[in-house]
């Protein structure tokens, strides 16, 4: 006797039901984008294009503002990856319907509303806060290294720049002496008012390189110059004598990435090291993100006053009056300075001070009076 099987045929006309709200179950991500989104308040956005009169009528920006915001939330960051997906997922296809728009109009449509997309942030807490979801009393912040788009042999320190620059100008002068002489050569032979030749591809290539060296080592020694001069207000503030740092001097094993100049090499847990961004938010017990931000600091040390700062920022423009009470961290954060800044503000900070190695035993907490420090 023969297994028998469900039916089954790819060529069966209305496989799918044809109301698009029938085809994905009802507490799925993408009905709760389309109910959401169209309560927020949207004029950044769709007031810009009152004033287009010419053209073919535009995509709908609620539409690719919820396909955006939809690709972001299940992984999916590139235009061209999210325009395909378009074409093969069903959620996709809830959203957009018939009409696919095309990568580039996803991407465009982003870098027109970049100022307003952030806004969103804010406005999204405000829903939560309707909700009851924005509680902030007790609040946790933490970091993680986010791979860049970029790889680390693309990363070159600041000190193998300045030989690699001296190196090429040497190269781009030997070859401009040998182009002198090859000219004369055959100015002699075939004179001087026959066509010339264009630049060589590799002096252009070398010019090309060593003028991208150089502007990197600018930017190092910019940034390093805004580092020294946070690193000297810093210790003004704190009434510490100054550190006597060359603030013109980039560290000669300062990284820069030609691909992300934005990323750096750090170390991503125990998968070595890697070209990344250090992620930062603040959550609360809902598991609501009150604050983020991505820093190219491998450290967490500087961290806690800038989250702490754009967490009030985001509460007050949401409209959330409710104070923070606590906030707990792990030992990255913890620092002198940051426990006085945190309790500053009226928070009471629960940082760890050290950290333990896995199956390490840990001692007994001390028992009796608290020492003085």
């Amino acid at each position: 006797m023969s297994k028998t099987f469900r039916p089954w045929n790819p060529a069966q006309t209305f496989l799918f039901p044809p109301a698009p709200r029938d085809w994905l179950p009802e507490g799925h991500l993408v009905y709760f984008l389309l109910d959401v989104i169209p309560q927020m308040d949207l004029q950044p956005i769709l007031q810009p294009y009152q004033a287009e009169e010419r053209g073919q009528p535009p995509f709908h920006p609620v539409m690719l503002l919820t396909l955006l915001l939809f690709g972001y939330a299940t992984g999916t960051i590139s235009s061209r990856r999210l325009r395909a997906r378009c074409e093969t997922d069903v959620a996709c296809r809830v959203i957009v319907g018939e009409d696919i728009p095309d990568f580039r109009t996803i991407s465009a449509f982003r870098k027109r509303h970049w100022t307003a997309l952030k806004g969103l942030f804010v406005e999204v807490l405000k829903l939560c806060a309707r909700a009851g979801l924005a509680k902030v009393g007790r609040i946790v912040l933490d970091g993680t290294k986010i791979k860049a788009n970029a790889s680390r042999p693309k990363a070159m320190s600041y000190d193998y720049m300045l030989q690699e620059e001296q190196r090429l100008q040497k190269e781009i002068d030997d070859l401009l002496a040998q182009a002198e002489a090859t000219d004369q050569t055959e100015d002699q032979t075939y004179g001087r008012d026959s066509r010339g030749e264009t630049l060589p591809e590799e002096l252009a290539r070398r010019q090309t390189r060593l003028k991208r060296i150089q502007e990197a080592t600018a930017a190092l020694e910019a940034e390093a110059r805004e580092q020294a001069r946070a690193e000297e207000a810093e210790r003004q503030e704190q009434g510490k004598p100054p550190s006597g740092k060359d603030p013109e001097q980039a560290q000669p094993k300062a990284q820069y990435n030609f691909t992300d100049p934005e990323s750096k090499i750090m170390k991503v847990s125990n998968k070595g090291w890697d070209q990344c961004g250090n992620a930062e938010i603040v959550v609360n017990e809902h598991q609501i993100i009150l604050a983020a931000d991505v820093t190219d600091e491998a450290n967490d040390k500087r961290q806690v006053k800038p989250m702490l700062e754009q967490l009030q920022q985001n509460m007050s423009e949401a409209g959330i009056t409710e104070k923070v009470r606590e906030m707990s961290a792990d030992s990255g954060f913890f620092s002198e300075e940051h426990v006085g800044f945190a309790e500053g503000m009226d928070i009471d900070p629960f940082l760890a001070t050290e950290r333990w190695k896995h199956h390490e035993e840990i001692p007994p907490a001390p028992r009796g009076r608290r020492p003085p420090k």
